[in-house]
């Protein structure tokens, strides 16, 4: 009896397969030997059923979909140069292979162009392929906390007295940003937050709830059609209620309306506030208490209840 005989099937066929020069395809229970801890969980992964599109594939699915053909790493015992080993791979490298599969969503058609991609972060610096420990999406972590992680001015803001409940898991950062990317904006003047994700006919994020503030209206407030919700609120959390970026009503309005420039309705700029109302006044330091549309009005210009 020889000795590749001798060493069983499993190293005569690397052997033969080494022979040849090129790497193939051993199957994924030739992984479970070395690597139970990932198939013990991996099983309920729905990267489990990704197909292998190789006619020597073992098996139609498994581990070498994503690391390719094993047999190089499984003979020289283990090691990540000699397979597709994801954590020593550029994030670019890693972006063309993760997009091998997931390039066929729309909401991923702006990814490589996005903040994230373009900083070099990899997906798998936010996904957990092998261990998720939450249920959805396959995150290393909870989602806020895996913003929180680079994004730390943004949860001090989380903290403010008047916030979004992220802290409190009422809603996630994915339900106003896309962190893949998002599509070209439409208010701001282009110059929106990036990947900021928008609701319908493209529209800012805050309308997916705020919807009786969507419109359209017939007469609407330029302030809000055209540089958008963050005009006057903060989103992410603000020392003033209603998320307001000022502490009284009116020194917010009075940024716009203060009777310069030339744009506006009639081309004439914004109009200031009439002579009658003193602004030292406490009861026209309110202005929402009588411009009660200030979003958008269908019944009345000056936006009146």
């Amino acid at each position: 009896m020889t000795r590749a005989r001798r060493l069983g099937p499993l190293v005569f066929w690397l052997a033969a397969a080494t022979a040849t020069g090129a790497p193939t395809y051993v199957g994924s229970a030739t992984c479970r030997r070395c690597h139970p801890d990932v198939v013990m969980s991996f099983s309920r992964n729905p990267h489990y059923k990704a197909q292998v599109e190789h006619p020597d594939a073992r098996d139609q699915g498994g581990c070498e979909s994503c690391h390719g053909p094993a047999s190089e790493h499984v003979a020289a015992g283990g090691g990540k140069s000699n397979l597709a080993a994801f954590s020593v791979m550029p994030s670019r490298q890693v972006l063309d292979a993760c997009l091998r599969c997931h390039s066929n969503s729309l909401g991923r058609a702006s990814v490589r162009g996005s903040s994230h991609s373009l900083a070099q972060i990899a997906c798998n610096q936010c996904h957990s392929v092998h261990k998720s420990p939450v249920q959805k999406f396959l995150l290393a972590r909870e989602q806020r906390d895996l913003c929180y992680g680079c994004h730390q001015t943004v949860k001090a803001q989380f903290s403010m007295p008047f916030k979004h409940r992220v802290n409190e898991g009422f809603m996630s950062c994915a339900d106003c940003h896309n962190p893949h990317g998002a599509a070209a904006p439409v208010w701001r003047m282009g110059a929106r937050p990036r990947m900021t994700g928008v609701a319908l006919q493209n529209e800012e994020p805050c309308l997916k709830c705020h919807t009786d503030k969507r419109g359209p209206f017939a007469f609407e407030h330029s302030g809000v059609r055209v540089d958008g919700c963050e005009t006057c609120h903060s989103p992410h959390g603000s020392a003033h209620p209603r998320l307001l970026r000022r502490p009284a009503v009116f020194t917010l309005c009075l940024e716009c309306h203060s009777g310069a420039g030339n744009f506006g309705r009639q081309g004439d700029g914004i109009n200031m506030t009439s002579v009658t109302h003193s602004m030292t006044d406490p009861k026209f330091q309110n202005c929402t208490a009588c411009h009660t549309r200030i979003h958008g009005s269908n019944a009345d210009e000056r936006f009146l209840r």
